[in-house]
């Protein structure tokens, strides 16, 4: 088992910055791949982010430029900085983990908010 604890989260004016860290605990030898995902009001849940353990990252298109997603393995933390931040980025933001027996563990979500 695995456990995910998000924080970072805020109200930031348009063209801010944030950092969201995600704490990892439990069986963490097993994560095999580390994510970020958001979730805006009447919408799906989307990828932001993801990193491999061998250090391989991707983006939505929409953050690309402007977020970078990170991990530190002495730590157990994963991190998504995220720059020029707009209002459409606004949302509910989730880690996620998959580990080598693929599980799926999510974290409680943090809440970002952007005004214009």
């Amino acid at each position: 088992q695995v456990q995910l604890v998000e924080s970072g989260g805020g109200l930031v004016q348009a063209g801010g910055s944030l950092r969201l860290s995600c704490s990892a605990s439990g069986s963490i030898f097993s994560i095999k791949s580390m994510a970020w995902y958001r979730q805006a009001p009447g919408n799906q849940r989307e990828l932001v982010a993801g990193i491999t353990s061998g250090g391989t990252t991707n983006y939505a298109d929409s953050v690309k430029g402007r977020f970078t997603i990170s991990r530190d393995n002495a730590k157990n933390t994963l991190y998504l900085q995220m720059n020029n931040l707009k209002p459409e980025d606004t949302a509910v933001y989730y880690c996620y983990a998959k580990d080598r027996y693929k599980d799926n563990y999510w974290g409680q979500g943090t809440q970002v908010t952007v005004s214009s």
